[in-house]
């Protein structure tokens, strides 16, 4: 269940796998409508009266991307079709256009007419029913549409500008797919020549043919398209200014863009390795993928994973959204993350909280998490999720000083929320329960508990800035007496180290059952500014989680004790996460003195790096004996945390070598 290569604006996310097909199109918002549902766009070469999809075992496939950019440098190579490829492709940054750069080599040593297929197989708006597909002569092209949804398919033979509005298809054919017998227009390319047939609908795919006459040895360039819009009109537009400009502008202009938005971060790389520094900056264009123009900062678009639970990863959490967020902060891009906070201010629930995830379009997502607990109503929240966002934006103004933009959230989002966090508590002022980081059990939590304290305190220092008092008042009086409760209530002192929760039996605090459970969480201690983390007791917690969840074999940090979650063996306690490693490596940078103690961190950093793909795609866990991802990849959350650890890590040893 991954995705190799993900290309996107934050309108159009195309998402290909490791057989160079693309297998997800989500368009107009990043991870709401998948109009692919997984279906692979086919891609078949045919020569010397032979047809290979370029899935085939007889290819030879390798991708990656151009250093600092989305381009692609994917390759692919068939001995015994003798022909080798080479893809470029990129989705625009200025409008809703995929574009691929194909050149083909042909090895024979005598002229040949090698023919490519292109499949395009939509089920728009998620579902494939009631869909049309035409083939338009006066404009070459084909177009798949439905309601408000409309995809053009195209191609051109020349990279450069010109006054024609047609394209260059050699061959078309539009029909019946997984309906009425009909497995799809692919299985017309496997003679070489596509039926012509021009239209269809209901559920219906598509495949266009390019024709090209190379010489032996030679190699020749040909590009394939598609453009994204609500109407004819607009797919038109955009194919129009295509055809004009010449692809091979747009590809540069593209590339151009995003070379120079990933080297605008403010971390000095120079002294990194340069396969940390580019997977850095490639974890900056990933994260960028994975966000909506409108805020939404998406855990996943990896459509696999609906395999497994029927649902996907498409949406947002606000923790890992303000996580996300705040290393973006730190990587110098505070500018970027303005449109989450205004996405989560007009979510913010009724009673002053963020539930438990959202739609992109800010709608709220699905939930396993009950209204009703022990037959009381209940509000299905993980509260460190409201804190969070209080937290990132007080980062986002240490950053900017930005007081305009801080003040137009303060009494909708920060103010309110504040008001919540302070009520939401036993009268020992430890916050009442509410669902773990894993939402997987509900209870009160060291993690949750920590970041409701960050939440509190950032809440107290915006307020500040606006001179009001009363909240300011609330949330320190709540803050100070929270970090004692925490110290009180959470910490296990027969053993030295922080509960993973405690639950109180029907509220009463007499009656407390402790979890005892490593889990790496317990890293939010430090982190969100409880005890430093040097306190001997954030020390042997923190111990005490490497020695127990650092997982034999692959290496790497489990999410906690016997950890089920897409458990590939029971001979550890769990799969290495990414995530969990790094929030390790940063209590090694936060508590280092002198530069070799850094070496411990930069050994966790180096561990996550190498669980990347070859594209620098970070999964969410790993295999613990083969280190194959496991579960979805992008994992959004992941990149963040490389991100943000780098940042320290840079920062940190800069500080310990004098140099600042």
């Amino acid at each position: 269940m991954t995705r190799h290569i993900v290309l996107g604006n934050q309108s159009l996310l195309v998402n290909i796998d490791r057989w160079l097909q693309v297998r997800d199109i989500y368009y107009p918002c990043v991870g709401l409508e998948n109009h692919l549902l997984g279906h692979a766009q086919k891609m078949g070469i045919y020569a010397d009266g032979r047809l290979s999809w370029i899935n085939d075992s007889g290819w030879q496939r390798s991708l990656a991307y151009k250093n600092d950019t989305l381009v692609t440098e994917n390759r692919a190579r068939n001995a015994g079709l003798g022909v080798e490829l080479v893809l470029e492709t990129n989705v625009y940054c200025e409008a809703d256009i995929f574009l691929r750069k194909v050149t083909v080599r042909n090895l024979r040593d005598q002229d040949r007419e090698i023919r490519f297929f292109f499949n395009h197989d939509f089920h728009l708006y998620g579902d494939g029913v009631g869909d049309t597909a035409v083939y338009q002569m006066d404009r070459n092209v084909v177009i798949h549409y439905k309601r408000s949804r409309y995809f053009l398919m195209g191609a051109a033979k020349s990279g450069d500008g010109s006054e024609t509005k047609r394209g260059d298809i050699d061959d078309y054919a539009v029909g019946q797919a997984e309906s009425n017998g009909g497995e799809g227009t692919f299985r017309d390319a496997e003679n070489g020549v596509l039926s012509k047939n021009s239209a269809a609908q209901g559920t219906v795919d598509s495949t266009i043919a390019v024709h090209l006459k190379i010489p032996a040895g030679s190699s020749v360039v040909f590009y394939h398209y598609m453009t994204a819009g609500k109407s004819f009109r607009d797919v038109y537009e955009l194919s129009d200014m295509l055809l004009k400009e010449g692809p091979q502008s747009l590809l540069d202009h593209a590339e151009g863009c995003q070379r120079s938005w990933a080297n605008q971060t403010t971390v000095d790389l120079s002294g990194l390795d340069p396969l940390l520094a580019t997977l850095f900056k490639r974890s900056l264009l990933v994260i960028k993928t994975q966000t909506d123009i409108n805020g939404a900062i998406l855990a996943a678009n990896d459509s696999d994973n609906i395999q497994f639970n029927r649902d996907t990863y498409s949406y947002m959490w606000t923790r890992d959204g303000a996580l996300v967020a705040t290393a973006m902060i730190e990587a110098g891009f505070p500018e970027f993350t303005k449109p989450f906070f205004r996405f989560c201010r007009d979510v913010l629930w009724e009673e002053g909280c963020m539930l438990h995830k959202y739609n992109p379009d800010g709608t709220i997502g699905s939930s396993w998490h009950p209204w009703v607990e022990f037959g009381k109503p209940s509000l299905p929240i993980q509260e460190d999720e409201t804190a969070l966002v209080i937290y990132a934006l007080w980062k986002y103004y240490q950053a900017t000083r930005d007081l305009d933009f801080v003040k137009e959230l303060y009494e909708p989002l920060v103010a309110r929320a504040a008001r919540f966090m302070d009520g939401y508590r036993y009268s020992n002022h430890l916050p009442m329960e509410s669902y773990d980081i894993w939402e997987e059990r509900r209870g009160i939590f060291t993690f949750t508990a920590s970041a409701v304290h960050a939440g509190l305190t950032a809440a107290e220092e915006i307020g500040s800035l606006f001179g009001d008092l009363e909240t300011c008042n609330l949330c320190y009086n709540r803050y100070v007496r929270l970090k004692e409760a925490i110290v009180e209530e959470l910490f296990d002192r027969d053993q030295g180290v922080f509960l993973r929760g405690i639950g109180y039996e029907d509220g009463d605090l007499d009656r407390k059952e402790a979890d005892g459970t490593v889990d790496s969480s317990l890293y939010g201690i430090f982190e969100f500014g409880v005890l430093d983390a040097d306190d001997l007791r954030v020390e042997k917690t923190m111990k005490m989680v490497e020695e127990k969840l650092t997982v034999p074999g692959k290496g790497g940090v489990a999410r906690y004790e016997d950890d089920p979650y897409h458990r590939a063996s029971f001979d550890v306690t769990g799969n290495p996460w990414l995530i969990c490693t790094l929030w390790l490596a940063k209590w090694y940078i936060a508590k280092a003195e002198d530069p070799g103690d850094l070496e411990r961190a930069m050994e966790l950093i180096r561990w996550a790096a190498d669980c990347a793909l070859e594209t620098g795609v970070m999964p969410e866990q790993v295999h613990p004996f083969t280190g194959a991802p496991l579960s979805v990849a992008p994992l959004t959350w992941s990149h963040a945390e490389f991100v943000d650890v780098v940042a320290r890590y840079v920062k940190k040893r800069a500080k310990l070598d004098g140099s600042v």
